[in-house]
């Protein structure tokens, strides 16, 4: 398995390298106001993913911090007890109705 995730990311860099040299040409992203910027299509592309990366992970810190702090708080409230009981049932395996002999697959 060791072998495959290093084949596996091998082949993800080739294919990423090889993307980088097909795509060298320049490429011009025109912004407001009349500016713009021109650089290689690989990092304008390179430069969208992170930038979306970036916007994505913002989006999702208040959602984080909310579940953060009320997973903190639930800690916090439950006794001491509680957690070790509730360990203890669920253990238990549940309750199993028999099966008889007209029943076919349960039905």
């Amino acid at each position: 398995m060791k072998y495959f995730l290093w084949l596996l990311k091998a082949a993800i860099f080739f294919t990423l390298f090889a993307f980088a040299l097909n795509n060298q040409q320049d490429a011009t992203v025109h912004f407001f106001f009349g500016t713009s910027w021109t650089a290689p299509l690989v990092l304008v592309v390179l430069t969208a993913f992170a930038l979306g990366l970036i916007v994505g992970v913002l989006g999702m810190v208040p959602r984080w911090l909310k579940h953060r702090n009320a997973a903190r708080s639930a800690q916090a409230a439950a006794p001491a007890g509680a957690a070790a009981s509730t360990s203890v049932t669920a253990a238990k395996p549940a309750a199993t109705s028999p099966i008889l002999p007209g029943d076919v697959h349960g039905i």
